[in-house]
């Protein structure tokens, strides 16, 4: 016996095997250990490397999930060659019965993952035989897990650039998307659309809670780029519920539902290590509401509502920043 050998495969095996159940099927527990370390040092690997509007960056998403995927396997693949390694005789070669070399082992261990095997190299009766079986059960599982999980991350990448759309094509800033929803006496336009937007925000905050990977799909153009977004749309109600007179505001319930989904997305920011920013970002200008005609508190009154909101919107900053972009305005 290999003691060492042994217990090395073992810990592999079982921290790997934690990390992809933890990854793929815990929706609250974010992505394991292993993964979330794995994402994090690849995302800033890459910003070293490359500008807001570097195609490293467009392709960081894709390039973590993959790399993702195959550590879960290789470390399955290396912990099983590492346990078979710890015996004397655990394998043995079909046509002159002596023990497999590492090569063997290796290719042993890859053909009984994926295709059940092809009779070069057999285990001895007992409990290789036993390991040999769990090595089949493992590859098809936790391989099966893999992809499922690298479906359903793109699902979820769709739905994320499909909300910015949306918030986008509304206004560019905070400003112009109140200003745009006021029709001269009321705000009763916008009811529908901000249910919409607060549902969908919802619906993308929990898959960043289950997949914070999705916090590194940059997008190359801002009006796709969902950080962006829930930025706009959250000083949109920020403005909304305290800088306009609360006798002309829109329906309460629904900018209190929309902030608390904004809210619920901004709780994601931590299973993706993102710390809020050291300062908070420029307040909305008001001004460019009374402008238009919208009926507004005071400078002072908002600014003391902002100081309140502080950490709020320090969060917003880091969570477009963390995507390499820049505060509001979208630019195109």
């Amino acid at each position: 016996m290999r003691p060492l050998y042994l217990v090395v495969g073992l810990v592999l095996l079982v921290v790997t095997i934690v990390d992809i159940l933890w990854t793929t099927l815990w929706v609250d527990g974010g992505s394991g250990p292993l993964s979330a370390r794995l994402t994090t040092w690849t995302w800033r690997g890459l910003r070293r490397i490359g500008d807001t509007r570097s195609r490293a960056l467009s392709l960081a998403g894709p390039i973590i999930l993959t790399l993702t995927l195959v550590t879960w396997v290789g470390l399955i693949w290396g912990g099983w060659t590492l346990v078979f390694a710890g015996g004397e005789n655990a394998l043995l070669a079909a046509r002159d019965d002596v023990p497999v070399t590492w090569s063997g082992r290796i290719f042993f261990v890859a053909y009984t993952m994926f295709t059940m095997g092809n009779g070069d190299f057999y285990p001895p009766a007992g409990i290789w035989q036993i390991a040999a079986s769990l090595t089949t059960a493992s590859g098809m599982l936790f391989v099966t897990m893999g992809v499922s999980y690298v479906l359903s991350v793109l699902g979820a990448v769709s739905n994320k650039r499909s909300f910015a759309s949306s918030v986008s094509g509304m206004g560019a800033e905070s400003e112009t998307v109140v200003c745009s929803a006021w029709d001269g006496e009321d705000f009763d336009g916008l009811h529908l659309p901000l249910n919409s937007l607060a549902s969908r925000l919802d619906t993308l905050a929990d898959q960043h809670k289950s997949y914070p990977i999705l916090h590194y799909y940059h997008s190359e153009q801002a009006k796709h780029a969902s950080a962006m977004a829930v930025a706009v749309f959250d000083e949109s109600m920020t403005v909304l519920r305290f800088g306009v007179l609360d006798e002309d505001q829109p329906d309460t319930v629904l900018v209190e539902n929309a902030r608390s989904a904004s809210q619920n997305y901004l709780e994601t920011l931590d299973n993706a290590f993102i710390d809020p920013a050291d300062e908070a970002p420029p307040p909305p200008d008001l001004d460019r509401l009374r402008d238009e005609g919208v009926p507004t508190v005071s400078d002072d009154e908002f600014a003391d509502a902002l100081d309140e909101l502080a950490v709020r919107r320090r969060k917003l900053l880091a969570t477009v920043t963390a995507d390499a972009w820049h505060w509001p305005p979208i630019d195109s």
